[in-house]
């Protein structure tokens, strides 16, 4: 699996509660630096998969938004979104 990143720090993956392995791509100048990860299992057709990336971004990381808990649906986290996709 691969997901765009843009100067941030990743310290951990896991997919459903399973330590994952993962590693940063080449970075190219506008696009930022892909993040592949390898699943601990194989993926079966209609199975879930939750990942769960404990990273640090900093002030170059580009179009990351926070909502504050109160500004979402449960009220109870705060959620992070991108505008890279």
């Amino acid at each position: 699996q691969v997901l765009d990143t843009r100067d941030v720090q990743v310290f951990k993956v896991t997919v459903n509660g399973q330590d994952a392995k993962f590693g940063f791509g080449e970075k190219h100048s506008f696009k930022g630096t892909p993040l592949e990860i390898t699943l601990p299992f194989e993926l079966r057709r209609g199975q879930e998969a939750i990942v769960e990336i404990s990273f640090e971004s900093s002030p170059k990381s580009s179009a990351l938004q926070w909502f504050t808990p109160e500004q979402t649906s449960g009220k109870k986290h705060p959620f992070l979104f991108s505008q890279c996709q």
